[in-house]
């Protein structure tokens, strides 16, 4: 006889995902880059907002009752080879905790009531960065809070994957697309008190106004002064002509 010590063990298997009827998604994705701290605003700018969807058709749906939902992190790896489903438990194992004496890693408008479809996201920001997790980025999911709501599956939404960066990064970043009363190095290739903003400062240009002026006016004059560890030529641009007025 077989000794049983020799009987392989049959691998466990993810439990299959129960059919969704409905589906939550964000009506468009967030803004980039997200810094702790900062509050999270979709693409134009606006709040972020969560609808739901039929699952088959991708239409926008609306259930009778309001539905209870709440926004989680989630491992920005999950799912894993590209799924578009998931088991409530795959789920649950992929939201992320914050680290030993933190913060709640997502804070703000966390819990949302979904009413004709959609709710909209006030307040929304990280405490903490991506690095320290195992794919060094984040999702935001949005899920039906678990026992509210005893009909048909919702499946969760989620945003595309993400790195978190440390607030102290934005004090550094470039605007896209600038202002014109922007500090003339949130120019794209003007680095924050690097030799060229040095240079352009001495000539009184301190602003993304005063540099296009000066562009325009003085266009030998701005080659001058960014000639030094800079070929000026409008193919080099360090700028972008497209402004919010």
């Amino acid at each position: 006889m077989q000794s049983l010590r020799y009987i392989e063990r049959a691998p466990a298997e993810t439990p299959a995902a129960e059919r969704a009827a409905w589906k939550l998604a964000f009506r468009t994705p967030p803004q980039l880059p997200i810094f702790t701290g900062s509050k999270i605003e979709d693409e134009a700018g606006n709040p972020l907002e969560v609808i739901l969807v039929d699952a088959d058709t991708g239409s926008p749906a609306a259930l009778p009752q309001a539905l209870r939902v709440e926004l989680v992190p989630v491992y920005g790896d999950f799912p894993q080879d590209g799924r578009e489903d998931w088991s409530d438990e795959e789920f649950q194992r992929n939201v992320v905790k914050e680290r030993a004496g933190k913060r709640p890693l997502l804070t703000g408008d966390v819990s949302l009531a979904l009413r004709d479809g959609r709710a909209t996201v006030g307040e929304l920001q990280f405490t903490d960065n991506s690095s320290w997790v195992r794919c060094r980025k984040f999702r935001i999911a949005a899920r039906v809070v678990p026992g509210a709501w005893d009909g048909a599956r919702v499946q969760e939404a989620m945003t595309e994957a993400f790195i978190v960066r440390d607030h102290r990064g934005e004090l550094y970043r470039k605007h896209y697309p600038p202002v014109l009363a922007d500090d003339v190095w949130r120019l794209e290739k003007i680095g924050k008190e690097g030799a060229f903003h040095r240079k352009l400062r001495r000539s009184n240009v301190g602003t993304v106004q005063e540099f296009v002026r000066m562009l325009m006016v003085k266009p030998d004059e701005l080659r001058a002064v960014s000639f030094t560890g800079f070929f000026f030529s409008p193919q080099n641009a360090p700028w972008s002509l497209h402004f919010h007025f």
